[in-house]
C-alpha cells in the first residue's frame, strides 16, 4: 500500500532524492518548505523545480523563514549557496503557497491519518503543534530525519536538523502521536559511491540524472566538512523509506530528549538505551529510535524510484 503523507523539507541535495522516492512510493498530499540547508526562498524554489522536473503537480507551500528562537544557520558549505549546487533544474512555472503551517493544519482537518515526514529543521511542525493542539492527534505519526544516538555532524554531539532548531525538535518529540527519529546512526548505513553512480547512469532519465548529479557533487566535495561516514550518507530518503518500506528497518520505543543548553551539547538528542522500554525508568514512550536498515535494499529502492522516470 502507498502511504498517504505530508512532507516537510528544506531541499537540499538529499531532500531532492527523498522527493524522487516520495513521488514513486507514496501518495503525497502536499509539501511544505522550511529554512534549513539554505534560506526559505531557495528551499521553496528548489522544491518547485524538482516537482517540475518530475512532472509532479503536488502542492508546495512555504513555511517558516527562521527558527523559533535560535539564530538561523545553514549548510551551504555542503549544498551550495542555492542548495542544489551541481545540478540542472528547470525554472519553476508555478508559485508556491505562502502559509505552510496553515496548509499542514488544514490538510489534517480534511483527512485524518496522514503521516508527516520531516527532513529539515522541525520549525513548521512545531508551529503547527502550537497553533492547533489537535494537529498531532489527527496524524498517523511523525517520522523525521534528524538527531542520532551516537554523535553529530554539525558539532561533535549534534546533528544539523536538530541543531538548527532544537526548541522545535523538543516540541515535536512530545507530540501526542507516534514520533520516529531517523538519525545519523541510521542514515550512515545508506551511502553513495561509484557503484551507485554506475547504476544511475544505466537507468538514465530525469530522476536518475538528477540523483547522479547530486551524488557526483557530493563525492567531489566529500571530506571538506566533518562526517563520521566513509562515504556520503543519503540522509533524507532513508526517513521517507522508513514509512514506505518499513520492512527494511528495525526500531525500538525509547524516550528521546533534546539538549537545549551547553556550548558543546546544544541540539544533542539523548536516546534512553540503558533499560528496556516500558520499565519503571522509561515509562511508556511514544518516541521510536529507528536504528537499523538494510542498506543495500534501501539503495535498490532509490534506484527503483529513479527508474520510474527513465
Amino acid at each position: 500500500m502507498r502511504p498517504r503523507v505530508l512532507i516537510d523539507c528544506d531541499p537540499g541535495h538529499d531532500d531532492a532524492i527523498m522527493m524522487v522516492c516520495a513521488a514513486a512510493f507514496a501518495d503525497v498530499v502536499g509539501i511544505t518548505t522550511v529554512n534549513g540547508n539554505v534560506g526559505l526562498h531557495h528551499t521553496t524554489r528548489n522544491a518547485l523545480a524538482i516537482a517540475e522536473l518530475l512532472g509532479w503537480d503536488v502542492p508546495v507551500h512555504a513555511g517558516a523563514a527562521r527558527p523559533l528562537i535560535a539564530d538561523p544557520v545553514d549548510a551551504s558549505e555542503v549544498h551550495g549557496e542555492d542548495g542544489m549546487h551541481g545540478t540542472t533544474l528547470p525554472t519553476p512555472s508555478r508559485p508556491a503557497g505562502d502559509d505552510g503551517i496553515g496548509f499542514l493544519i488544514e490538510a489534517t482537518r480534511q483527512e485524518e491519518g496522514l503521516h508527516l515526514i520531516a527532513t529539515g529543521p522541525l520549525t513548521n511542525v512545531a508551529l503547527a503543534l502550537r497553533v492547533d493542539p489537535g494537529f498531532a492527534r489527527r496524524l498517523a505519526g511523525i517520522t523525521f530525519m534528524g538527531g542520532g544516538a551516537l554523535g553529530g555532524n554539525v558539532t561533535v554531539a549534534a546533528e544539523f536538523n536538530v541543531f538548527a532548531d532544537p526548541e522545535a525538535a523538543a516540541i515535536v518529540l512530545t507530540a501526542e502521536c507516534p514520533v520516529r527519529m531517523c538519525g545519523l546512526d541510521l542514515t550512515h548505513q545508506v551511502t553513495g559511491n561509484d557503484a551507485l553512480l554506475q547504476r544511475l547512469r544505466a537507468v538514465a532519465g530525469p530522476a536518475a540524472n538528477l540523483t547522479r548529479e547530486i551524488l557526483e557533487t557530493e563525492l567531489a566535495g566529500y571530506g571538506r566538512y566533518a562526517s563520521a561516514a566513509a562515504e556520503p550518507p543519503l540522509h533524507d530518503p532513508v526517513a521517507l523509506l522508513a514509512v514506505t518500506h518499513p520492512h527494511l528497518f528495525q526500531e525500538e520505543l525509547r524516550p528521546i530528549h533534546v539538549e537545549l543548553a551547553g556550548s558543546h551539547s546544544r541540539g544533542t538528542t539523548h536516546v534512553e538505551r540503558r533499560v528496556a522500554a516500558g520499565s519503571a525508568v522509561t515509562g511508556e514512550p511514544t518516541t521510536s529510535w529507528v536504528h537499523t536498515v538494510d542498506g543495500a535494499a534501501a539503495i535498490d529502492a532509490i534506484v527503483e524510484a529513479c527508474a520510474r522516470w527513465s
